[in-house]
């Protein structure tokens, strides 16, 4: 899955589940200030992808994520180590 496919999905996912503003959606979006997304949201939102990443993450990886690309940069070695398992 490309970085691309994977911003695709958590985008899907903060309009459909969070009711984030789709417009708002931008790699460079911060997950604080400008999507308005708290740490319990976070974990929600990671664990919605659940699906694509079906080892576990140490929380520590995501310490120093502030942006929407900083998650999909973070998760694609996870998607991808996944997929390349099937």
């Amino acid at each position: 899955m490309t970085k691309e496919e994977i911003f695709s999905k958590i985008k899907e996912i903060l309009v459909k589940d969070f009711e984030v503003d789709e417009a708002a959606c931008t790699p460079a979006a911060n997950l604080v200030d400008d999507l308005d997304l708290d740490s319990i949201d976070f974990v929600d939102m990671i664990v919605k992808m659940k699906e694509y990443i079906p080892e576990r993450i140490n929380p520590d990886v995501f310490k120093n994520v502030r942006t929407l690309q900083d998650v999909v940069d973070k998760l694609e070695p996870y998607v991808n180590k996944a997929a390349s398992a099937q």
